[in-house]
Parts: structure tokens; sequence; C-alpha cells
């Protein structure tokens, strides 16, 4: 009788019978026996049978339950682009050839070094566990960045920033405890943000940026100042030291921080090294913390990319794998941050994600062989070649004011301002982009994903992506060109009217 006991009270504890997962002691009496062993029919032959009303009673959620979403995530807006892609994906399902010129994908992949060491690290031999690693990363991989940074800004003396030195820069002592491998660069945002700042701090952005930047923010609880870039599409000291100083003469709440990407997404326009070194100084005299996004770094056409590591020990980088490694469903990221960050991102990112995917970090590792950079360099090549075709078949279209053109300096995209002489109500962006996605079968996005929302830019501009190869944005331009003339017609019939 006791090892009765012993067994049905093991059965009433694990829950798990057989391979089956048992909902309440009752559930015992309708496994198979066949699937149980002596013991386990003699515990089944002393417990009690369930009615079938029974069982719907205890299964039946209340009916007065209700979920209530939070405040916080109510004020988060849709990520505009993923919408697009949804209805795109919707036209091609359908057998309609969509050309996607809406998202920043990379049209390559993972380069081949990568992948096979994937491949390698999941069949082996020998076949790696892939377990947790340390909350930062593997430790191999956060010294291959170190060594990143030192080689590609620490050693230069490129002139534009008046010497070579990188004493008291982010550089200098720069070692792997200042890197943490995130899951890509969202999860950095996510970490950086939570550390930083705090529900009610003042956060400025440029009025032309990357949405998710001024959607996690709110969700966080802080306020947003919307610098307006200036007419070449930057964000540089000379706007940021207007918003303070027009913040301070109205009494208004100072800025704690500044996040910005260059090259930047959707414009393209990068900061050159003096503009950067300009910004640095003085958010490190302005107490403000500066989140340098440079995810599109490497890919750029001719100007000098340039870290805020260089000019600055307080500012927080932050970078991706997925836009120049051609990584993005791997989601892996990097941050570099200061020593004072270092014991709460830490702690943080324990909570939030434990670390980064293992696999993917695993196969990261061979991101900076001589072989992935010569590839990754063909990647480059054909982004120069697409940005080539869209810029000249845009300048061929007389409506279209070049110097509403952003510079399209890095990064794979092109950003367009239709100008006031080309929209009307019900006629902006927003309308020609999902009825060019309709007609054409080509997706571009609407300005409306990227702008301040208390303006009326976002209905007048829109964002070229040409991360998707050569012959997309070639047929792509081709087709736009084929739509336009008509859509100037509905446009002038839409100025009549108002």
């Amino acid at each position: 009788m006791q090892n009765l006991f012993i067994v049905v009270s093991t059965l009433l504890t694990s829950r798990m019978v057989g391979g089956f997962v048992l909902n309440t002691k009752h559930d015992i009496t309708s496994i198979s026996k066949k699937s149980l062993n002596h013991n386990r029919l003699i515990a089944l032959s002393v417990l009690p049978k369930t009615t079938s009303t029974q069982h719907q009673q205890e299964q039946e959620p209340q009916s007065n339950l209700k979920h209530n979403v939070s405040k916080r995530s109510q004020s988060v807006e849709s990520f505009k682009v993923m919408d697009i892609l949804q209805r795109a994906n919707e036209l091609q399902s359908q057998g309609h050839t969509v050309l996607h010129c809406e998202v920043g994908q990379p049209e390559s992949g993972a380069p081949q070094t990568v992948t096979a060491a994937a491949v390698e690290a999941l069949v082996g031999p020998p076949r790696q566990v892939l377990g947790y690693t340390d909350a930062f990363g593997l430790l191999e991989l956060r010294k291959k960045i170190v060594n990143h940074y030192l080689k590609k800004y620490g050693n230069t003396d490129n002139g534009n920033d008046g010497d070579g030195d990188i004493s008291g820069s982010g550089l200098h002592n720069l070692n792997v405890d200042n890197v943490v491998v995130t899951t890509g660069s969202s999860g950095g945002f996510l970490l950086a943000f939570t550390t930083a700042f705090d529900e009610g701090d003042v956060v400025a952005i440029a009025s032309s940026g990357y949405p998710c930047y001024r959607n996690i923010l709110q969700a966080l609880g802080c306020e947003l100042a919307n610098i307006n870039v200036n007419n070449e599409f930057k964000l540089t000291a000379t706007e940021l030291r207007k918003q303070i100083e027009e913040r301070k003469l109205n009494n208004d709440k100072p800025i704690k921080g500044l996040i910005l990407s260059s090259p930047s997404n959707p414009t393209g326009a990068m900061l050159s090294p003096n503009e950067l070194k300009g910004l640095c100084e003085l958010c490190d005299d302005e107490g403000i913390t500066f989140l340098s996004d440079e995810i599109y770094h490497g890919i750029s056409y001719g100007k000098e990319e340039a870290t805020a590591l260089r000019y600055s020990s307080n500012a927080i980088v932050i970078n991706s794998f997925s836009k120049y490694y051609s990584m993005s469903g791997w989601r892996l990221g990097w941050m570099v941050i200061p020593d004072s960050f270092i014991d709460t991102i830490n702690s943080l990112q324990q909570n939030m994600f434990i670390n980064a995917p293992t696999i993917s970090q695993t196969a990261a590792l061979r991101c900076w062989d001589d072989d992935t950079i010569a590839e990754l360099e063909t990647h480059v090549e054909k982004y120069r070649k697409s940005r080539s075709i869209i810029l000249e078949e845009l300048g061929s279209i007389p409506e279209i004011d070049l110097k509403n053109i952003a510079p399209a300096d890095g990064g794979f995209y092109i950003y367009v301002d239709l100008g006031e002489e080309n929209v009307a109500s019900g006629f902006g962006s927003v309308a020609m982009c999902k009825a060019f996605l309709e007609e054409e079968k080509v997706a571009f996005t609407p300005g409306t994903d990227f702008e301040d929302p208390n303006g009326n830019l976002g209905d007048r501009r829109f964002r070229i992506s040409y991360a998707g190869g050569v012959d997309t944005a070639k047929e792509a331009l081709e087709r736009f060109h084929r739509f336009w003339p008509g859509w100037m017609n509905r446009v002038k019939e839409g100025q009549k009217q108002t």
C-alpha cells in the first residue's frame, strides 16, 4: 500500500505520464494503459473518474475576464513599412510579381563563410552545444569587434578632425568589457534607452528619422524633442544648440539624450567627421547622452565614415550585423558602452534577453575574414549601381526638384520630397505609394513612417530602398516612370477641387 501511495503521489506531482501532459489529476484516467508500466496501472485504478460536465467546468475560462491593453502599448504606432510589406506579400501570394523597394533587406543574404560556419556548428564534426553564452556575448566575438574599431577608426590620421590622437575618446582603452552583443540593434536600443533614461526624460531625435526610436521611447514614457533637419537633411550641433537654447528660454525640460543615425535612415545623409565631432562635444558639454546609431557603416559612397567613439568617451554606439554584413534575419547586433553603464546593462541583458542567439554569434566570428569582406564589398558595389540608376531616373522627371532629394551618402535608401506643388489633399505620398503598389506592384514607403507626426512633411515624402538588387531597382524605376504621368493628372484634378 505504501508503494501504491508513492506511485500515485508521483503521478499527481509530475503531471506527465508516458509523454502526455496532465491538466488535472483526473486526466490520468484518459491515458492509454499501453503507455503505462505496471505500477502506474495500479495507480490508475484508484483514481476517480471525471464526467464531461466536470471537465468542461474546470476548463472553461471565467466569462467576466477582461483583457485590458496597457496605455503604454497603445502609444506605440505600427512600423508602417512592415504594413506595406504585408500587403506586398499578399499581392505576391496572389501570383503578382512584386518589386520590394520598401524594406532595408539585403538581397544577397549572409556571406558564404558565415552560413558555412553556422552549418558546421549545427552538424559538426564536432557538433556544438550552442547553449547560453555570457550575457555580453561570446568573448571571442567581442574581441573581434574591439579589433574592428581599432583597425578601422583608431589608427587613422585623416586630417579632418585635427589629428589622429584618440586619447580621451571612447577608443582609448576600449576593451571587451565595453562591448555588448545584442539581439539585433533593436535589442540594443531597448537596453540603451532603459539604462540611460527615466520616464519623463526628454530625448532628441531628428525630424526625419527611424520610426522605432520614437515608438520605443514613447513606450518607455520618454518625451520627444523633434529637431528639424537642415537643408542637407542633417541634424548637426547647430540644430541641436538652437533647440537647447530655445528650451532654456522657454523654461522647458532640458534634453537628456540624443539618438541619431549616420548614415541616416531614411535620408542616407552622413555627418562629416567634423560635424560628428561637434555634436559629440556639444553633448558632452551639456550633459546629454548621445546614442550614435552606426548600423549603416560600411555602406557609403565616397564620403568618410566616422564613429562617435573617436570623439567622446561618453557616447553609446549601436551597430548591427543586419545591413553591411547582410544578416538581417540572424537578429544580431552590438553596442559599445561607457564604463559607467557596464553593470546596469549587464543586469538588464540578463533579465531581458539572457544573451543574443548563440548560433548567430558563432557564425558571426567569420565576419571579418578576408573572404567575407571581399564578398561584402561586392554587395556595396551593387548598392552603388542601384543608387546611380535611381538618382538618374528621378533626375529625368521634370516635376521632381533635385534639391528635394536627400544626398544618399550612405546606406541603401533614397528619400524624396515631392514638393508642395506635386501634392493635393488626398493625393500625397501615402496615396501615391498605395496606388503604385496596387497598380504597378512596386512597394515604396511613404514618409509618414519617418517624419515628425506633428508636421505635414510625411505625406509629401517617400523612401525607396535599393537593397533588393540592381535589376529590381531598374525595373522599379521603369514602372515609376510609367506610373508618374497618370498620377500627376490625378494630383492636378485634386488641386482643382481644393
